[in-house]
C-alpha cells in the first residue's frame, strides 16, 4: 500500500512507531513524503500519490489507453487553472478550467494501485483540441485507432463533452470530418 508520510502516520498512531516500522523493514520510503509497504513501486502510483488531486491526462493517456505504443517522456496531469505549480520533473502539468475538470474522471487499477485518469470519449475530445500542439504523426496515429473503435465508445458522452468543452465548434466539425 501506497501512502502519504502523514497517512501513514496517523495509522501507526505516532511518528515514533512509525519511525521503528521503517527501521524495522515493514515500512519503505519511496520519496520525500511517499511510504509503502512494499519495497517496488510503479513510478506512476507514486506520481498519483504525490498529487492526488491531479488527473493521468495527455500523451500519458493516450499511451495507457492504448492509442499510442509511443512511451512518454513525462506524465501530463490535469490540475484545476487554479493549483500549484507541479515542480517534479517528471510531470507535464496540463491546467484545466474547473468546470470541466471533472468531466471524463475514472479510477482505473495500474499494477494494483487506483490511479484517476480520463476516459477514452474525454481523451478524444482532448485530442481534437490540442491537435495543431501535438506532433501530426502521433496525432494520426491515434486517431486512427480512435476511428478503429469509435462504434465501442459511447458516442452520447462524446457528444455531450464536446457540448461543453472550449472551441465546440471546431470539435464538432473535426469529429464530423476526422474521426465519424
Amino acid at each position: 500500500m501506497l501512502k502519504t508520510y502523514s497517512d501513514f502516520v496517523s495509522e501507526y498512531g505516532s511518528q515514533y512507531r512509525f519511525d521503528k516500522a521503517v527501521a524495522a523493514g515493514e515500512i519503505y520510503k519511496i520519496e520525500e513524503g511517499i511510504y509503502s509497504d512494499s519495497e517496488n513501486v510503479p513510478e506512476i502510483a507514486t506520481i498519483a500519490t504525490k498529487y492526488p488531486n491531479a488527473i493521468l491526462s495527455g500523451e500519458y493517456a493516450f499511451y495507457y489507453h492504448g492509442f499510442t505504443d509511443v512511451i512518454p517522456e513525462k506524465y501530463s496531469m490535469a490540475t484545476k487553472s487554479k493549483a500549484s505549480k507541479i515542480t517534479d520533473d517528471r510531470v507535464f502539468q496540463i491546467y484545466v478550467r474547473d468546470d470541466i475538470f471533472d468531466k471524463g474522471v475514472e479510477t482505473v487499477n495500474i499494477d494494483g494501485y487506483e490511479v484517476r485518469i480520463y476516459d477514452k470519449e474525454r481523451m478524444l475530445i482532448e485530442l481534437l483540441r490540442n491537435k495543431n500542439t501535438m506532433p501530426y504523426d502521433l496525432y494520426k496515429e491515434i486517431l486512427l485507432k480512435y476511428r478503429a473503435i469509435i462504434y465501442t465508445l459511447q458516442l452520447w458522452r462524446i457528444q455531450e463533452y464536446a457540448d461543453i468543452f472550449p472551441k465546440s465548434k471546431m470539435i464538432k466539425k473535426a469529429l464530423d470530418e476526422e474521426v465519424m
